[in-house]
């Protein structure tokens, strides 16, 4: 009877786990084929059928024709250069706000806590002046600058209560007893082992910039310096929409965070099963 309930209950495990596989496999997969079909396939026979004729002229004329190469170069900079600066940035300032004691640093910290609960609704209009003063209007520094600021709080607020509950000061201790200033330590002692973290930060940071909209429409003018989904929506508007060439650039823009998924694998299961060791 043991047996019985034991593998009863692993054959219904599975059989979720399969089910769940399939609700987050079957809409890429669905975006995919739509991305095949002309306007017109789409608009008069069935929403799940093949397309009748596969349309692959879809991803030259969007790719070429419109200039999307441009504006994917432009998400996949913005994003990895965000990446780079938010994780470097949150794990410096982790340690210093876990581990060296002044007194401002609790006043630094509070002010980054507050910054998780800004929108960027909030602060769009001062923003924008503040952007257009400093003359970086329509600029890639223009618009890196709020992405790495709006990464950073939820950033360092993770940094700082994983390096305070996770790096043991004894390790702290003893590098400094060994002469290790804070530079030495942080670079061969904490930043290792918060490899977790900013695996964790990463993720967050590079979808949150891939998919970033406002901003990127507020602070540029023209096609130089916009991304990926400013391109998307000129696809679809009140008067009408492409549907063929608006599902072509969906699956363009999925790619690289699926690549991001697969190459980084590794490292994120490892990041969730450290989280939810802690947790």
């Amino acid at each position: 009877m043991k047996n019985v309930i034991k593998y009863g209950s692993t054959i219904i495990m599975y059989l979720i786990m399969v089910l769940f596989t399939v609700m987050t496999i079957y809409p890429i997969v669905w975006l995919f084929i739509q991305s095949f079909k002309t306007n017109q396939d789409y608009m008069t026979g069935s929403k799940l059928s093949l397309p009748t004729n596969w349309f692959t002229l879809n991803y030259d004329i969007v790719w070429n024709n419109l200039n999307f190469n441009t504006f994917f170069y432009n998400s996949v900079y913005y994003s990895i250069i965000t990446v780079i600066v938010v994780v470097i940035l949150a794990n410096m300032a982790g340690y210093a706000f876990a581990k060296i004691d002044f007194p401002i640093t609790k006043v630094l910290f509070g002010l980054f806590i507050v910054g998780i609960l800004l929108t960027i609704q909030s602060i769009l209009i001062p923003l924008f002046v503040m952007i257009f003063s400093a003359g970086l209007f329509n600029t890639r520094l223009g618009i890196l600058i709020p992405y790495i600021a709006l990464g950073l709080p939820m950033a360092i607020y993770l940094c700082t209560d994983f390096i305070r509950n996770g790096v043991p000061d004894e390790l702290i201790e003893a590098a400094r007893i060994d002469g290790a200033g804070y530079i030495k330590t942080f670079v061969s002692i904490v930043f290792p082992m918060c490899i977790p973290v900013s695996v964790t930060i990463a993720i967050i940071s590079f979808i949150g910039t891939w998919n970033e909209f406002i901003l990127m429409n507020i602070l540029t003018a023209g096609d130089r310096f916009k991304s990926i989904p400013a391109a998307v929506g000129r696809f679809s508007g009140s008067l009408g929409s492409d549907y063929g060439r608006l599902f072509t650039s969906l699956s363009i823009s999925i790619i690289p965070i699926l690549l991001f998924y697969i190459i980084f694998r590794k490292q994120i299961t490892k990041g969730v099963a450290a989280g939810a060791v802690k947790g």
